[in-house]
């Protein structure tokens, strides 16, 4: 029936029958801003569905220019992200949207709930000042390392910038050409399953990222703070993305990419308001959802914390693969040996460098084999992760690397790094207008500005 429909409106192009053609004016613009010439039929019948319940009508092409941050968000128009309301957004951040309101067919009509959570991670990072104030008469955080970990995380986006998403572009391919069967989009049943997929994929992933070295030495960025608050949640790793994918894949055999994107967009809000310490427990809850307390021992650098409460939205899988720890003494944050810098290049390579030198260093291929894919703590005679006797003893009086600068250097690194939080955003909301040339030397005066204020707060 719509071929016929297509049929006729290329016989007849005046007459207004044709579904194609109004939702084709819609995007036309849309369209030509990104390059491409509008493809009227094509689209109208990917749109359409064909028919097809359970599969999203999606190119891996226009799936990924969506998800690469182009700056087109819920305008409400056919073919492009829906529009979210300020309640469902905040609902988002903890995992509450239901089905009927984060079920769609396509990954083009899937809202970047993350891209519309910052002003809400702004707003939650300023109460939870208040209320650390309020609780212990103190801040939640400070400057030096607060800048350092919204600096890293600026950088883990820069990559989306001028390259597609690896998450959904693999999706994607295995499902166009490999799926198995297809479960429907709307299904209650289908979103129920992959929050549990999305969420064991993610335990795994996490687990390995900190038994296997090479992975570890892209995930210690998240841990090298030594302190816990949101801005923490904000520290990630350039790196990291670009191995989590694989773990994921399984699910496109018969997962929709719809129902797929908006889950790893609500698993990853779900994991920023757990990084806090302003709340304590939260009852019989703790026994099925990832918690601010399960969390607290995840980042904590004490013996018992070790390896320990992998799980993203849910902690069943720590409690039936036995990585489960509940909170005990007082949790000391960071890494074992902490990198003492604020820097967020230095961060991101200088575990790259050590694995490096001890590469060559270590006699014997099969062992060098083992200073890449073992744990961070092996070493030759040793068990595969180390001996936890080596774990350095936590005394209760460590202090956190925290030079003193200058009351106005704070200041200017404050307003500086806020003007280029504002060009970064608009970086991101003008990406498709602007040559490759400018895109590039903007993204090079980020990066010296975001190093630059990590060496100021140290002195340098």
């Amino acid at each position: 029936a719509v071929q016929r429909e297509i049929r006729n409106s290329r016989q007849s192009p005046k007459q207004p029958s044709s579904p194609a053609a109004p939702r084709t004016a819609q995007q036309g613009p849309r369209a030509r801003l990104q390059g491409r010439a509008p493809r009227p039929a094509a689209r109208s019948r990917r749109r359409r569905g064909a028919g097809r319940a359970g599969a999203p009508a999606v190119s891996a092409p226009a799936a990924a220019q969506r998800s690469a941050g182009s700056g087109a968000m819920g305008n409400g128009t056919a073919g492009g992200p829906r529009a979210t309301r300020p309640g469902q957004q905040l609902r988002a951040l903890f995992y509450v949207l239901p089905p009927g309101e984060s079920s769609f067919r396509t990954v083009e009509e899937v809202p970047d709930y993350v891209e519309k959570s910052i002003p809400f991670f702004i707003a939650f990072i300023g109460l939870e000042f208040a209320v650390s104030w309020i609780q212990k008469r103190k801040l939640s955080g400070r400057i030096n390392d607060g800048i350092s970990s919204l600096s890293l995380g600026i950088l883990s986006r820069l990559p989306d910038v001028l390259f597609r998403s690896i998450d959904l572009i693999s999706y994607i391919c295995v499902w166009n050409n490999y799926r198995l069967f297809e479960l429907p989009w709307d299904s209650p049943w289908t979103w129920y399953l992959t929050l549990l997929g999305v969420d064991f994929a993610y335990y795994c992933f996490h687990r390995i990222s900190h038994e296997v070295n090479i992975l570890w030495a892209a995930h210690q960025v998240h841990h090298s703070s030594e302190d816990y608050n949101l801005f923490t949640a904000l520290r990630q790793s350039i790196l990291q993305k670009y191995t989590s994918w694989v773990f994921n894949l399984p699910m496109a055999l018969f997962i929709p990419p719809s129902v797929f994107a908006v889950h790893l967009q609500f698993n990853l809000l779900y994991q920023f308001w757990i990084h806090t310490e302003v709340i304590t427990n939260l009852g019989p809850l703790e026994w099925i959802l990832n918690t601010p307390s399960h969390h607290r021992v995840h980042h904590g650098r004490n013996p018992y914390c070790i390896d320990k409460n992998y799980g993203g939205t849910l902690i069943i899988w720590d409690r039936i693969f036995g990585t489960f720890e509940a909170e005990d003494e007082k949790v000391v944050y960071g890494l074992t040996h902490p990198v003492k810098s604020f820097d967020p290049i230095m961060l991101q390579l200088r575990p790259l460098a050590h694995i490096w030198n001890t590469f060559w260093a270590t006699p014997g291929f099969c062992n060098k084999l083992s200073v890449i894919f073992k744990g961070p703590g092996w070493g030759p005679g040793k068990p595969r992760l180390g001996l936890p006797e080596e774990i350095p003893v936590i005394t209760g009086e460590e202090v956190p690397f925290n030079p003193r600068v200058p009351g106005y250097l704070n200041s200017y690194a404050v307003v500086h790094f806020a003007v280029i939080v504002d060009l970064y955003t608009e970086l991101l909301g003008t990406v498709t207008m602007l040559s490759q040339g400018t895109i590039l030397l903007r993204i090079g005066f980020i990066i010296l500005s975001l190093t630059s204020f990590g060496l100021l707060m140290e002195n340098k």
